[in-house]
């Protein structure tokens, strides 16, 4: 009897809500920051590498060009023919070091960042062996996409990530990373936190029409507990999936499973509520799925820094819950009002932020490519201190674990 109440209960709101947005209209924008062009505000150099640091990776293993890491490859072929790109060094404000860290793949393809102090410690010689720009500044005027889990910390675990640290050699650089946690030794001050890799092409392919009714409440789809990497359930997610498991599963409202249906993509276009938990890290694809989705993103996930946040308004378009409110979960999304709600779809729903989430191939303008630039030229001027005096060092080459100082 409960059940069937809080059933029709979820049903009424639903339909309020649809007769809602019908009556009334609300608008949404984007900001005109995420229109940023940022073509005439810098010059980018990429430096031409032996192949054995990019495009043989691909040749490899062609899974690097599909998983959530993949924009280490996308931003390389999108700069190669970007018109920020400038052949001649001296006009760069920016020196692009284009490797491919994550692109070394288990047989499972599990991209596991072992090798990647290696390879990137080989590159940097390399740059800095043949040209003089990374000497002369010891790579403050330098940017590398380093999109793993923890980002320039080189590990998968946590614990281990944070005990390791940044590469020393990257100290002074600045990180395009995908790992954003506030007070994390893994998230260097001045990195441009970046989404994940999610297809465009296979996202756009299961876009339904914009009027098909949202009548699932709150949806979620993915791994709840890692009984590989963590089979007592007690650190996969710091608890949080477990806990959304143990106290939702038979609440009406809520529709989540371990299943990855064939319907998840068009499910999530006719869900009102996403949940985005944090994993093993803070973020994943689906904070991407959301928003091109239109589904308001639920982000559990404390402390997380997210993509593009000087662009984006992410008060504005998501819902925000403390992971020790997780079992509140069903109160505090129930009592959202419905004009919220509809200013959230409303956002969301604005092209400028779909795009702005958007690795899109070929490129277009606002998407996630033109946000880095943007971030980019923000930081310019650099200031006159990045420029070292002849012959000044900063940088301790023979700095971090012994295994990293192996060759390449």
């Amino acid at each position: 009897m409960e059940k069937w109440i809080r059933l029709r209960v979820c049903a009424i709101f639903i339909h309020c809500l649809l007769l809602l947005e019908a009556k009334l209209k609300i608008e949404g924008t984007a900001g005109d920051v995420l229109e940023d062009d940022p073509v005439g505000r810098l010059k980018v150099f990429v430096y031409v590498l032996p192949s054995k640091y990019n495009e043989d990776m691909i040749k490899k293993d062609p899974r690097c060009l599909s998983h959530m890491f993949a924009a280490e490859v996308f931003m390389h072929r999108f700069l190669l023919t970007s018109p920020v790109r400038t052949l001649d060094p001296e006009k760069a404000d920016w020196f692009y070091v284009p490797i491919y860290p994550t692109c070394d793949l288990t047989k499972e393809g599990l991209p596991l960042p072992f090798r990647s102090p290696k390879m990137m410690r080989s590159a940097i010689q390399e740059i800095a062996s043949n040209w003089p720009y990374w000497n002369r500044t010891e790579g403050a005027d330098h940017f590398f996409v380093v999109p793993h889990d923890f980002g320039a910390c080189f590990h998968y675990q946590e614990e281990i990530a944070i005990e390791r640290g940044i590469l020393p050699l990257l100290q002074r650089a600045t990180l395009v990373q995908t790992f954003g946690q506030k007070n994390h030794v893994c998230l260097k001050d001045g990195s441009i936190v970046i989404p994940p890799y999610a297809s465009p092409q296979r996202m756009h392919a299961h876009l339904l029409p914009p009027d098909i009714p949202r009548s699932i409440f709150i949806y979620f789809r993915g791994l709840l507990h890692d009984g590989i990497n963590d089979p007592e359930g007690c650190q996969y997610a710091r608890g949080a999936r477990a806990s959304l498991w143990l106290n939702f599963k038979n609440n009406p409202i809520f529709d989540i499973s371990t299943e990855h249906p064939t319907t998840y993509y068009e499910d999530m276009q006719r869900a009102i509520f996403c949940l985005c938990p944090l994993g093993w890290a803070p973020w994943s694809p689906r904070l991407v799925e959301t928003v091109i989705f239109g589904c308001i993103p639920v982000i559990i996930a404390d402390n997380i820094v997210l993509p593009f946040a000087d662009a984006i308004p992410w008060e504005d378009i998501a819902v925000f819950v403390a992971e020790k409110d997780i079992p509140k979960l069903d109160t505090i999304l129930t009592t959202i009002p419905a004009e919220v709600i509809l200013r959230k779809q409303k956002l969301l729903a604005n092209p400028s932020m779909k795009q702005a989430m958007s690795f899109s191939q070929p490129s277009k303008p606002g998407d996630a490519f033109h946000q880095i630039l943007n971030g980019l030229a923000r930081k310019l001027p650099h200031d006159s201190s990045v420029y070292l005096k002849p012959g000044e060092k900063v940088l301790n080459w023979t700095a971090g674990p012994v295994t990293d100082l192996y060759p390449w």
